[in-house]
């Protein structure tokens, strides 16, 4: 059954080969179907890659995490994590894995079809908390300081009020220039929101970037035809993330943390 389902379906993951084989009768742990799939096909793992940072950025990424490593839970339950991805039309923009055998890697099973141009693609800029997704925007056009600012006044609020925040709560984004131009820097202050300072390049902090491939998973399988069933299967699958997926992101901060600070004397040393 596990490798007549994977040469239907090369891009089947162990997760929903347990539940298959559970819902027959059978349970089998992940290990043990990654073991057995290993004797028979090839696992090809592609990861998109990223500019080299340089050392300035590493003692930047250091010094971020060393000063924030114990801090407390309580700490970033108060955080507000914000970010943009762009979600594609057709297919995943993050990693890719594909179980195949060594000589199909040309098998139309185990490519992904393409149209010109992608098929097209939509940027989106959502936040989230310990407690659960807050909203989630579709920016039109080419994102500006004035864009950005527009964004956060018709989301930012509603989604820490929604979130029950409370006082004191804290609002991350990172060092893009848009998030750094003087329309949203005076309307922060004006606001009084207080915002976490952030190292450059430093996507792999942002506990976010779990949240978006999720979606990206979430929102493929539904298969949306057009760009704006898109972006409303992005909107349903955004609301419909388990608010303790949200919790344990955050009360595992700490994990992430220690692996920044590994990697960046790996890199560096």
């Amino acid at each position: 059954m596990i490798m007549r389902t994977v040469r239907n379906q090369p891009r089947t993951t162990r997760e929903d080969l347990v539940i298959d084989l559970k819902a027959a009768g059978t349970i089998v742990t992940k290990k043990t179907i990654g073991n057995t799939l290993r004797c028979e096909v090839t696992e090809i793992l592609q990861r998109p890659q990223g500019p080299a940072a340089q050392e300035s950025t590493y003692t930047c990424r250091l010094k971020f995490a060393n000063e924030h490593l114990n801090d407390s839970e309580d700490n970033w339950v108060k955080v507000l994590w914000s970010d943009e991805t762009k979600m594609e039309l057709f297919g995943i923009n993050s990693t890719r894995r594909v179980w195949r055998r060594r000589n199909a890697a040309y098998d139309p099973k185990n490519t992904i079809p393409t149209v010109k141009h992608g098929g097209g693609n939509i940027m989106l800029w959502g936040c989230y908390s310990a407690k659960g997704t807050g909203q989630l925007h579709r920016i039109n056009g080419t994102m500006d300081g004035a864009m950005y600012r527009q964004i956060l006044g018709e989301n930012l609020l509603p989604s820490a009020r929604a979130l029950k925040m409370g006082r004191g709560w804290v609002f991350q984004h990172d060092n893009d220039p848009k998030h750094t131009a003087k329309a949203a820097k005076e309307w922060l202050k004006k606001k009084q929101i207080k915002v976490l300072e952030w190292p450059s390049q430093s996507p792999d902090l942002n506990p976010i970037e779990n949240l978006w491939r999720e979606l990206k998973v979430r929102v493929a399988k539904r298969q949306p035809q057009n760009l704006n069933d898109l972006e409303k299967i992005c909107k349903e699958e955004w609301d419909k993330i388990p608010p303790e997926m949200c919790a344990n992101l955050v009360a595992n901060y700490k994990i992430r943390l220690t692996s920044v600070i590994a990697k960046c004397f790996a890199t560096k040393y």
